[in-house]
């Protein structure tokens, strides 16, 4: 249980931590060039969709789908929330002081890059045959073919 805690944990702060870089480089890199501050955030929600594929993709081979969506949607969470509340007070800005639609339009947008990962990571896991239903569903079928027929005596 430790270990899934840990996985669960570290997943929340690698996304945390894509999340503050971004910010760090708009507050320092481009102050006030806003078409730039859309393309680092751009840049920050591809990273974070990459992050959650390959996560998807390497859990999923040995996890059942509830056991990992779940460990996925636990870390999403701490880290979507840490990324709202938290993220802002790090670069010295208010989580609502651009209003309510660009701290919804954030939380949208984060859902949507998550969701997006995940399910890019998953159907390729699916598709390659290699998730764990697929697998087990293989071992079945192996299981099945290698034992002999019984003959019935009547």
């Amino acid at each position: 249980m430790r270990e899934r805690w840990r996985a669960i944990g570290v997943l929340a702060a690698a996304l945390f931590v894509v999340n503050v870089v971004a910010r760090l480089v708009i507050k320092f890199g481009f102050p006030n060039d806003d078409a730039a501050a859309d393309r680092v955030s751009w840049l920050m929600f591809l990273a974070i969709g990459l992050i959650l594929a390959v996560v998807a993709f390497r859990w999923g081979r040995d996890r059942p789908v509830g056991r990992w969506l779940a460990d996925l949607a636990g870390g999403v969470a701490v880290a979507l929330a840490l990324t709202v509340f938290v993220g802002p007070l790090l670069v010295g800005e208010n989580p609502f002081g651009g209003g309510a639609g660009l701290f919804f339009a954030q939380i949208w947008l984060y859902l949507a890059a998550t969701a997006a990962g995940v399910l890019v990571g998953f159907l390729t896991l699916t598709a390659l045959g290699r998730d764990y239903r697929s697998q087990q569903l293989k071992r079945y079928a192996e299981l099945k073919a290698a034992k002999p027929r019984k003959i019935v005596r009547r």
